[in-house]
C-alpha cells in the first residue's frame, strides 16, 4: 500500500513555484524528510484550483509556446521539464460513460492492468472522487521475472485517490490494480527519475494466478540488442554471447538468448542454444529456456 501522507497546509502555489521548490530540493523517495518536503508542495500545488484549467485553455487556444509535450499518451500531461531529478505531471482518469473512455478503451488508461512502478512517485487527488484501486504489496528481490512466475502478493486495501489525498507509491513495493473512477478525476505527480531505474523492471501481474503476467518497462538497449543480432554481424553475435553470459540485468540476458534463437535457422541450434540457457546461472533465463525446449520437443 502507497505511504499515506497526512496534510498539512492551505497554501497554495502556482505550478512554477512547485517546480523550481522541488527542483531545489532534489527530492529523494528513500529520505522521509525529503519525502515530507516535497508533499508539501506538492499539496500547495493540489490547492491551486485554477492553475490546471488555466493551463488548458492556453493550450486549447494555441498559447503554447515555451511548454512541455506531453509524450506518455491518451490520459497524460507533462506540467514542468526535467529539472534535477524530477519533473510535475498530471493524469487524467475518466469514467466509463465518460466518451474517452469508450472510444479508447479501459487499457488505455491502465484500468485492470494490475502493475507495481520501476520508479518512485508522489501523487495527489486533485479533481473529482479518484480511480479506486485493490492495493497490494510484494517483495521484487524474491522475483526473477518471467512469465508464469509465482509472486506472493500480499492484499492490503481497496481506496480511492479522493481530492487532496497525499501518497507515495514505492518502487517495487506497492502493486495496484485500478478501476475507474466513479466520475472524471484528475491526479497529479510529483515524479522522481532515477539513472539506474530502466535496469529495475516493471511487471504486470495475473491476481487470479497469483503470477507475474509480462514485463512492462521498455528497454532501448534491448531492442538494440536485437536489431543488431538480427543483423547478423559477427560483432553483435559476439557481444550478444557476452550479454547472456555476464550482464547484471537478466531481462537483457534473455533478450540476448531470444535474439539469437530466432536466428538459430533450425530447431536442432536453436536447441542447443536454450540448452546453454539453462545453466546460464539467470533463474529468468533457466525458466524460459525449459519452456522453449518443451515446445520445440512437443
Amino acid at each position: 500500500m502507497p505511504d499515506v501522507i497526512e496534510n498539512s497546509t492551505r497554501q497554495s502555489c502556482s505550478l512554477g513555484e512547485c517546480a523550481e521548490a522541488l527542483a531545489e530540493l532534489e527530492f529523494d523517495p528513500r529520505d522521509p524528510q525529503s519525502t515530507i518536503e516535497a508533499a508539501v508542495w506538492l499539496e500547495r500545488l493540489t490547492n491551486n484550483r485554477t492553475f490546471l484549467a488555466e493551463l488548458l485553455i492556453d493550450r486549447l487556444a494555441g498559447r503554447t509556446e515555451g511548454e512541455v509535450d506531453s509524450g506518455f499518451g491518451p490520459q497524460a500531461i507533462v506540467l514542468s521539464p526535467v529539472r534535477g531529478n524530477v519533473f510535475l505531471r498530471a493524469n487524467i482518469w475518466p469514467a466509463e460513460h465518460d466518451l474517452c473512455f469508450r472510444t479508447s478503451g479501459a487499457s488505455s488508461f491502465v484500468y485492470g492492468v494490475p502493475h507495481d512502478h520501476n520508479f518512485s512517485f508522489l501523487t495527489s487527488g486533485y479533481l473529482g472522487p479518484g480511480y479506486r484501486s485493490d492495493y497490494f504489496e510484494y517483495d521484487y528481490g524474491s522475483v526473477a521475472g518471467y512469465a508464469g512466475e509465482p509472486a506472493s502478493l500480499r492484499f492490503v486495501e481497496r481506496s480511492a485517490l479522493s481530492e487532496g489525498k497525499l501518497m507515495l507509491y514505492r518502487a517495487n513495493v506497492d502493486v495496484h490494480s485500478q478501476l475507474p473512477a466513479e466520475s472524471l478525476s484528475v491526479s497529479l505527480n510529483v515524479m522522481h527519475l532515477d539513472p539506474a531505474q530502466c535496469w529495475y523492471d516493471q511487471y504486470g501481474f495475473d491476481l487470479e494466478r497469483c503470477e507475474v503476467s509480462r514485463v512492462l518497462s521498455p528497454n532501448a538497449t534491448e531492442a538494440f540488442l536485437r536489431v543488431a543480432v538480427a543483423s547478423g554481424a559477427e560483432n553483435a553475435l559476439d557481444f550478444a554471447d557476452w550479454v547472456g553470459r555476464t550482464h547484471p540485468s537478466e531481462r537483457l540476458r534473455l533478450a540476448s538468448f531470444e535474439a539469437r534463437a530466432a536466428q538459430a535457422g533450425d530447431p536442432v541450434s536453436e536447441d542447443s542454444l536454450w540448452r546453454k540457457g539453462e545453466s546460464s546461472g539467470s533463474l529468468m533465463v533457466a525458466a524460459v529456456a525449459t519452456r522453449r525446449r518443451a515446445a520445440l520437443t512437443g
